[in-house]
């Protein structure tokens, strides 16, 4: 009986923290949006974890604009 409440507990607090995530996610991506930075929630959802992974979000945001400029360049 032990066993079956803490499988339960342990379900119930992943299904909270998942909600918290995707409830975090969904106000990044809102702000995203909001700053017009062209990111969708996959490539926001990225850049989340490289930062949480500890790379610097500066340096990230420079290697996306480059990426940007050298994509542009090749469509032309």
């Amino acid at each position: 009986a032990v066993l079956a409440v803490f499988s339960v507990t342990m379900a119930s607090a992943a299904n909270t923290n998942l909600n918290a995530v995707r409830e975090t996610m969904d106000v990044l991506l809102e702000i995203s949006r909001l700053l017009n930075t062209g990111l969708d929630m996959e490539s926001l959802s990225i850049c989340v974890r490289l930062c949480e992974q500890g790379i610097n979000p500066e340096a990230l945001s420079a290697v996306i604009k480059e990426l940007r400029k050298a994509s542009e360049t090749l469509k032309v």
